[in-house]
């Protein structure tokens, strides 16, 4: 693992630096992610769990993606443009007056529908207390996560248990981390051990989902205002991100199953934990 420290030095052009001075090194803990993940399998809608695992599995290749952006004509324009996503995203008012059909209209269904703001995915990702720091990294940090529910959008996989495994190792395949792979694969198994017998192919639809994310473009990377603009379906095409088959395939077995793909418990286990409420 470097040593970010290493990295106080180098600034952007905007005289942003690359890691701020006080940030402390990454501590790399399998063990402390292992505990992190158990209690998000107790308690799946406690999202600050997902970045306490993140935080326990940095990455050593986070420092280059951010030279290699930050440090490019790319990157100066992102962060004169788009230095606060969350804001962008969130100004519903604004990315309605785009053309019907585009990015904006669907990114807005999709979060208007499901109760959804962007502001909201960073509350929880500062409920665990970690420090901030002006410096480029804290920036793509930033983005990356602002990102999510786009992600969401332009792969097709819904807010259900299967669709947030794919979209983390769609993630995965954008940004290789440990905690999207850990995430991702564990969850999926997670999700195969409560539908036992299910002939769903959940492996296969993460691993879908894994290849479609290193086939893409960084997202992470394109002007995030220029993408709301344009139409969905020529977004999604110029992105590469194929139709998520094998995830809907999996929905489609279930549904035949009897199993409800939002509430992955089978029809023996829903009566069992009827009888004994």
């Amino acid at each position: 693992m470097n040593n970010i420290a290493d990295y106080s030095a180098r600034f952007a052009n905007d005289g942003t630096v690359l890691s701020h001075a006080d940030r402390p090194k990454p501590r790399y803990s399998l063990p402390r992610a292992i505990k992190n993940f158990r209690l998000l399998m107790q308690d799946k809608e406690n999202t600050g769990l997902v970045f306490e695992i993140y935080d326990a599995l940095p990455s050593n290749k986070m420092i280059p993606r951010v030279e290699d952006l930050c440090f490019s004509e790319r990157g100066d324009y992102l962060r004169e443009t788009e230095p606060n996503l969350a804001e962008i995203l969130d100004d519903h008012k604004t990315l309605r007056k785009t053309p019907k059909g585009s990015l904006a209209h669907a990114y807005c269904d999709f979060m208007e529908s499901e109760g959804l703001t962007a502001a909201g995915l960073v509350a929880e990702s500062e409920s665990i207390g970690r420090p901030k720091y002006d410096d480029l990294l804290q920036w793509l940090t930033d983005r990356s996560r602002d990102t999510h529910d786009l992600f969401h959008v332009l792969t097709g996989y819904g807010r259900d248990a299967l669709g947030e495994q794919c979209v983390l190792l769609f993630t995965h395949g954008q940004s290789p981390s440990d905690g999207h792979l850990l995430i991702g694969y564990a969850g999926s198994v997670n999700i195969k051990m409560q539908v036992k017998g299910s002939r769903a192919p959940i492996l296969g639809a993460a691993q879908q989902a894994k290849r479609t994310g290193r086939g893409a473009p960084k997202l992470v990377e394109q002007p995030i205002r220029e993408l709301l603009k344009q139409p969905f379906d020529r977004v999604r095409a110029a992105m590469n991100i194929p139709e998520p088959t094998v995830y809907r395939e999996c929905h489609k077995i279930w549904r035949s199953e009897g199993i409800d793909p939002y509430n992955l418990l089978t029809p023996e286990t829903q009566s069992g934990e009827l009888a004994s409420a």
